[in-house]
């Protein structure tokens, strides 16, 4: 699959990065809610575009998306990569603090595919390539929250696939467990998690050269690490085992 325009939001994460590294294509475009970060970064290549975008401001959104498609035609490749996660028990969360999850890890997700899937339509080509979460196939304790934003987007992401089966655009979702990477500075600020789940934690590196495998294959979805693949697996076919593993091997926070 020959890349000319990708777009990738949650560009300031350090998954992104790791992304931006690897991928090969004319035109990266890097969304990010704060871009001063990534201009230092990035200024001196050429192939690298910023945009400082709140993908929770639907206006902000509508224009900034219109801009791009002007400026550089229809995506090849979109990765929603943008999402946060915060853990503690349900019962503490406040209304605010969950639509805010759900704002940014759903519904900015959706918002953003809506603008860029009719020129990829148009062109009768492309691929979507959600960043959801192994939380989003297997809930634990304390990620209710965010589990249920990557439920979403886990059944948003099966949904489009089979509505565009006959449209040559492909459609992948990436489930990683924990990765290294400042995502636990807001979700995890003690380490404790991070420390407890350090033998099957991610490197943000391997997780963005699955995702780069993948790129113009027709591949449904991209579970890791495999300890966690089999956990979710068994709470799907067996769940009194599954609820077993989610709540004593993998419930860590």
């Amino acid at each position: 699959m020959k890349l000319k325009n990708v777009l990738i939001t949650g560009a300031s994460g350090g998954l992104a990065n790791h992304l931006v590294d690897k991928i090969k294509a004319e035109n990266i475009i890097l969304l990010s809610r704060n871009i001063e970060p990534l201009v230092e970064k990035y200024k001196d290549n050429s192939a690298i575009h910023l945009y400082e975008c709140d993908i929770t401001d639907n206006e902000q959104v509508k224009t900034i998306c219109q801009n791009i498609s002007k400026r550089f035609g229809a995506l090849d490749l979109l990765i929603n990569n943008a999402g946060f996660g915060e853990f503690k028990n349900f019962i503490n969360f406040s209304y605010e603090e969950i639509v805010a999850m759900f704002d940014v890890n759903v519904l900015g997700l959706m918002n953003i595919t809506k603008q860029f899937l009719p020129g990829m339509i148009e062109q009768k080509s492309g691929q979507i390539i959600n960043i959801a979460s192994m939380a989003g196939k297997m809930a634990t304790a304390q990620s209710s929250i965010y589990s249920a934003t990557k439920y979403a987007v886990v059944g948003f992401s099966d949904a489009l696939r089979l509505e565009l089966k006959d449209s040559n655009i492909f459609v992948t979702t990436v489930n990683p467990g924990p990765i290294k990477t400042d995502f636990f500075a807001k979700a995890d600020p003690s380490g404790e998690y991070l420390k407890k789940v350090d033998f099957i934690v991610l490197s943000p590196d391997k997780v963005a050269q699955k995702i780069v495998n993948v790129i113009g294959k027709k591949k449904r979805e991209v579970n890791l690490p495999l300890a966690m693949t089999f956990a979710a697996k068994s709470y799907q076919l067996f769940p009194r085992i599954g609820d077993m593993l989610a709540g004593g091997l993998f419930n860590l926070k």
